[in-house]
């Protein structure tokens, strides 16, 4: 095992000693032997049978060894990854009864689609969200009559948000079921020129339609390797699905035989079987730190800097943005995927995927073999790639990258260290992704353009105010300030103006998910300015000095005395209007990004 891993994992360990210690002590406590409905009274049970079938009523009124699966679905059709799941039931419902038990549907929780929602009201819900669909899917695991749980989601916030309140239950077993990417549309990189020349305007709205449409144009997950994606990865390295399988396409039949084996595989590890595999037991200190290595070797979305931190909490694991800075710096990264490189999710997957992944990290010594999962002991069966014949699934070993374009083996990575780096200096804490931003520009030293909105420094582009060396400072975008967007509307913006010759940055304590691109962005910022951060007083002609490869960032002017004479009425007050005003006390409560934005604590 790498000796600077340990290392870590070891102080991830000590770190986590006491909260660790209760939790698992709550996951005790919360265990009941035999069918958990067999601890609820008669009319409690009545109630939870009264709309199943004969056939299942008579198996729940048994309270012998017979199984009750949750399914918790965040299946609609808003969601392009989510509307594959509509068939998920049916075929979960069936697979448990072959098997003498019984799945019933206990939740649909809310899931939105923030490729709808950026740069609309709607995105300052979307960090939110992820707390909301935790709570949704414990208050259907309250009714406390299942023995296991099968998690239906894919996308940003939903996967955290499944996660988190499967820890909640941690006494129960979960298996998480994908439904796999859409079919390769306009090439990504073709996509976002297509967009740097809408915002040039150079091209028509209805150009820039008619490429967004050939880009997301079926069911199945974006192809680009953004968050949800980047979730579907931590789920294999984490053990929680089936090994092989984020990546298959839905509506195929390997796609639904691989639906029919998770269920099949869900009533295995319940306490009703010799391999009860309660969840909050699986999920420790060890794979934790493996998942961090999956999004640090894969170049991975930057929002899970948050969502890591807000799963591990759930499971009383405590973790930061030093650990994944260190880890970071002795991680290689295996994988170019856009936007760190050209090939998207399915070109990822044909050349080898996320098994070969674990197969090369595993064999650099560089993630933790001895880690439960829900095919039982070891990471081992997470090298093999799944196939079906003559109706029958089998998994065959990950042998060699198909493309080293896309996957490198260990021995040659792409480079070093994985690229996600902690940067710290006068305004606080933040997180940078290099993966995907060329050498020369990771570092830069240029006066500030400051604004408090995207909208802004738009209509300041336009303008051609920004047709200069700048640092763009966004701030007011934290989790407290508006619930922290994604501003992927800079985006086009700051690659246009770095096109035409200029350095530029960006500082920001929002987000940019993992499709960040090639313009340097240190984000995340902490403490944020609605927390007395000292970005909130960043003015305009400030020179900033960030050197993405020392880790730090500077500001040429006295911070800490503006700060004193700074107040919070200095700054806006996020709306209520289109649902927002609901969303005020979870904003209010927000911890900051490296504490994981949750409303929970």
């Amino acid at each position: 095992m790498n000796k600077t891993i340990s290392m870590i994992t070891d102080r991830i360990l000590h770190r986590s000693a006491q909260s660790r210690a209760a939790y698992l002590n709550k996951v005790e406590t919360a265990f009941v032997q035999g069918p958990a409905r067999s601890q609820v009274s008669c009319t409690n049970l009545a109630h939870d049978v009264a709309a199943s079938t004969d056939h299942e009523k008579l198996i729940l009124k048994q309270r012998e060894q017979h199984a009750n699966i949750a399914i918790i679905s965040a299946y609609n059709e808003l969601l392009s990854a989510h509307q594959p799941y509509s068939a998920y039931p049916k075929l979960i419902k069936e697979a448990v009864a072959r098997k003498g038990h019984v799945a019933q549907f206990a939740a649909g929780v809310p899931a939105m689609c923030d490729g709808i929602t950026q740069g609309q009201p709607g995105m300052e819900l979307s960090l939110l969200s992820r707390d909301v669909i935790a709570m949704s899917a414990a208050v259907a695991l309250s009714h406390n009559v299942f023995d296991g749980a099968l998690y239906l989601g894919v996308c940003d916030k939903i996967v955290p948000g499944l996660l988190i309140a499967a820890l909640e239950f941690g006494h129960l077993p979960a298996v998480f079921v994908p439904a796999g990417p859409m079919p390769t549309g306009l090439p990504n990189k073709q996509k976002a020129h297509i967009r740097q020349q809408y915002a040039e305007g150079l091209i028509s709205k209805d150009q820039l339609l008619e490429a967004e449409v050939k880009s997301y144009h079926s069911p199945g997950t974006c192809t680009f390797y953004g968050t949800a994606n980047s979730n579907q990865m931590l789920m294999e390295f984490l053990g929680l699905h089936l090994p092989g399988s984020s990546f298959i396409p839905p509506g195929t039949e390997l796609r639904d035989a691989l639906t029919v084996s998770a269920a099949e595989q869900i009533c295995k590890i319940t306490a009703l079987t010799d391999h009860y595999t309660p969840l909050g037991k699986m999920i420790d200190e060890k794979s934790v730190v493996n998942a961090m290595i999956g999004l640090i070797a894969t170049g991975g979305s930057t929002n899970h800097t948050i969502h890591l931190v807000a799963i591990a909490r759930a499971a009383g694991i405590v973790i930061n943005w030093d650990d994944f800075s260190a880890l970071s710096a002795v991680v290689p990264l295996l994988a170019r995927v856009y936007p760190s490189g050209d090939a998207d999710i399915n070109q990822f997957h044909h050349a080898g995927g996320v098994p070969l992944v674990i197969k090369e990290l595993l064999e650099l010594g560089m993630l933790h073999r001895d880690v439960a999962t829900i095919m039982g002991q070891g990471l081992e069966k997470y090298t093999q790639r799944p196939s079906l014949g003559n109706q029958t699934l089998s998994w065959t070993a990950s042998t060699e990258s198909l493309d080293k374009s896309i996957i490198r083996i260990g021995s040659d990575p792409f480079a070093a260290s994985g690229g996600l780096c902690l940067i710290a200096g006068d305004i606080g804490r933040a997180i940078v992704k290099l993966s995907s931003v060329p050498e020369k520009h990771h570092k830069i030293k240029a006066p500030a353009a400051v604004f408090c909105s995207q909208e802004a420094v738009k209509q300041a582009f336009e303008e051609g105010l920004l047709d200069k060396d700048c640092v763009v400072v966004v701030k007011e975008q934290g989790p407290r300030a508006n619930g922290m967007p994604e501003l992927h509307k800079l985006m086009p913006v700051l690659g246009v103006l770095q096109d035409r010759g200029y350095n530029v940055a960006l500082v920001t304590d929002g987000r940019l998910s993992g499709a960040s691109g090639k313009v340097l962005s240190v984000i995340h910022v902490t403490p944020e300015s609605n927390a007395g951060g000292a970005i909130a007083v960043i003015a305009e002609g400030d020179v900033i000095d960030i050197d993405a490869v020392k880790g730090t960032l500077s500001v040429n002017a006295d911070l800490q005395s503006r700060l004193k004479q700074f107040t919070n009425e200095s700054l806006k007050q996020s709306s209520s209007s289109l649902g927002r005003g609901l969303f005020q006390g979870m904003r209010s409560r927000a911890t900051s990004a490296e504490e994981g934005a949750t409303t929970f604590q």
